[in-house]
């Protein structure tokens, strides 16, 4: 009786970790870093997220951009969020099947993503794949935000998010490591 539940606790422990280990983002994995910046705290902010893992980089910018005057860009994006605006891309992920994570970063805006992350998200299945979000913000964290990206790719996984105050400051570099290793994704 005892060798059949050491057996069956060898089998279980062996399963835990193949689950575990299954979950871990190792260098088999490969990770694309897609972003959308009006400002360039998100930009800065995956710029150093590729130094620290060596993923693909990928701005998600629009074929019409936002105004660079910040209230204007404000009234276009509040405007975009209520119609439940889809603007078009400039560029397109060529081979995203290629890709198991996703590390999505935008700012908040209007207390959720930006309409262009609404349209990277729905011009691709990202269904089985990984999307660990990371959000600049000036105070609002990440509002609805994580809900929408649940909302949008409902078959996909939603890692633990990195919420950034503004470009992060002095702390930015051993919070992008915390989140990384939280997530499992290993730094190079």
């Amino acid at each position: 009786m005892k060798r059949i539940l050491l057996f069956v606790l060898t089998l279980f422990c062996m399963e835990v970790h193949m689950e575990l280990n299954a979950q871990t983002h190792t260098g088999t994995q490969k990770i694309l870093i897609a972003y959308f910046s009006w400002g360039g705290n998100t930009r800065g902010i995956a710029r150093q997220i590729q130094q620290k893992t060596g993923a693909d980089l990928f701005e998600i910018e629009l074929v019409r951009p936002y105004s660079t005057n910040y209230n204007t860009c404000l009234d276009e994006a509040l405007r975009d969020q209520r119609a439940n605006a889809r603007p078009a891309l400039k560029a397109h992920v060529t081979n995203m099947a290629q890709y198991d994570t996703i590390l999505l970063g935008y700012p908040n805006w209007w207390a959720s993503i930006p309409a262009p992350i609404a349209s990277f998200l729905e011009e691709y299945d990202l269904s089985g794949k990984i999307i660990i979000p990371f959000c600049s913000h000036g105070g609002g964290r990440f509002g609805q935000s994580l809900t929408a990206i649940a909302k949008l790719e409902p078959r996909a996984k939603i890692g633990d998010a990195l919420s950034v105050h503004y470009s992060g400051g002095n702390s930015l570099a051993n919070d992008i490591t915390a989140w990384l290793r939280k997530n499992g994704i290993t730094e190079r």
